[in-house]
């Protein structure tokens, strides 16, 4: 069954879960700004009894594709941290940012770097790599990116995350994008179904709620059926319940 959910904010998900009428819930681990190793949740028994679906975000500062060791390195350490703290909740997946490289090196380089990231170590959970909105040296912007990504680790056990802010403001063409990215890795295990506040094209991450965005609502929920598989909300905490309400009520979940 596919189920809809929330990004979860503070130190109680399952108290934000049923106050936003999520089925699942996706929730940073560790600070999302910081390179602390994740501890056990003191709430982890009841997030695993709950039966809710369950999602970790890598922190941001994550890059595994960068050309820089100081980045790089302990970027790896970083998923391989996050990825055991997310088998001990259950979790169905860990999402991680595309990354990207610096300015004048090569984007092969970058993707060479997430090809060794699987090739040197193995994972008690998928990694699921998520789309990124804007940079010329991202690895996974583009459809022409995620191809070359795909071709270095697709033979891997790893997951493709697709978030409906990001390729809008990359200037994907929604109706299309599950089809033409699923003609590349086969696969979409979550959907990061989130509006825009800024207009197609823009390569700026900023999400919206359904009711306030650019995206029209209609066309988020077509992202999420054509592609068949769990999605969660990552609108402003405001809008969530009515962003989850919406979304399930057009699908019919």
């Amino acid at each position: 069954m596919v189920l809809i959910g929330a990004h979860v904010r503070g130190t109680e998900p399952l108290v934000e879960a049923e106050r936003v009428g999520a089925q699942a819930v996706q929730l940073f681990l560790a600070d999302p700004q910081g390179w602390k190793k994740p501890v056990r949740r003191p709430d982890a028994d009841d997030l695993i009894a709950s039966g809710l679906g369950i999602y970790a975000h890598a922190p941001y500062l994550v890059n595994v594709a960068s050309t820089n060791n100081r980045i790089r390195i302990p970027s790896r350490t970083m998923v391989a941290q996050h990825a055991a703290a997310a088998a001990d909740l259950g979790a169905r997946g860990l999402v991680v940012h595309g990354g990207h490289v610096g300015d004048g090196d090569d984007v092969a380089t970058g993707i060479d770097n997430w090809r060794k990231t699987f090739e040197r170590a193995t994972f008690p959970v998928r990694v699921l790599v998520e789309n990124t909105a804007g940079g010329e040296n991202a690895c996974a912007r583009t459809l022409d990116r995620w191809s070359m990504l795909w071709d270095a680790i697709g033979g891997y056990d790893v997951g493709v995350c697709l978030d409906t802010c990001h390729a809008w403001a990359a200037g994907e063409d929604l109706e299309t994008i599950v089809e033409r990215l699923t003609a590349i890795t086969g696969r979409i295990d979550l959907v990061h179904a989130n509006s825009s506040r800024d207009p197609q094209g823009s390569s700026r991450d900023r999400h919206a709620g359904f009711a306030d965005g650019t995206i029209p609502p209609d066309l988020i929920a077509h992202v999420v059926r054509e592609a068949g598989c769990d999605a969660v909300v990552e609108t402003p905490a405001q809008t969530q319940a009515d962003d989850v309400a919406r979304l399930r009520e057009a699908l019919g979940a």
